[in-house]
């Protein structure tokens, strides 16, 4: 596991192409969790937490620091299997577009009077569509990667790239 997450944070810092193993992708994903959990320990043993939140300066330093490589392994991935890099935009970019629908209408609903179920029909419709498309983000990222050389490199599971990879790093 170390030697994945190691892979993703120093070797491809900020390298979005070529592709990703789901074993690095979710290695990369377990270290974060057990670090994270540990950073959040010593932010409330340390008293360094943020205001009244949950979130700590160590565990706010921490996640600012492999925002980038978390990108650049989640595109990595995506070509994996075949699909551009672009699809983690647009996923991004529809969910931020949800959150601010699901405010501005939650709070149009407050404002006019509205009911709460209608504040409710507000905040899950575009909650419902958040976990659509969370679960199949997941789901691309568990598949498994595409056998032999595509469009985005070669095969991550091929024993002789890595041989030919090994070599040439070394000249």
């Amino acid at each position: 596991m170390i030697e994945w997450y190691k892979k993703v944070v120093f070797e491809n810092y900020a390298n979005f192409s070529g592709r990703a193993r789901r074993s690095e992708y979710w290695y990369f994903v377990l270290a974060n969790i057990i670090i994270g959990i540990i950073l959040s320990v010593l932010d409330n043993v340390l008293g360094l937490k943020v205001g009244t939140s949950n979130s700590g300066i160590l565990g706010g330093l921490y996640n600012l620091a492999v925002f980038i490589p978390g990108l650049a392994v989640s595109v990595r991935r995506l070509h994996d299997i075949g699909k551009s890099g672009k699809l983690l935009l647009l996923f991004y970019g529809i969910m931020i577009i949800l959150v601010i629908v699901m405010v501005v209408s939650g709070f149009s609903v407050l404002m006019s009077g509205g009911s709460m179920s209608s504040l409710g029909i507000a905040f899950f419709a575009p909650l419902l569509v958040v976990l659509a498309m969370s679960i199949w983000m997941l789901v691309l990222f568990c598949t498994e990667g595409e056998q032999g050389p595509n469009k985005y490199g070669s095969d991550p599971k091929n024993d002789a790239a890595e041989i030919n990879e090994i070599g040439t790093s070394q000249l």
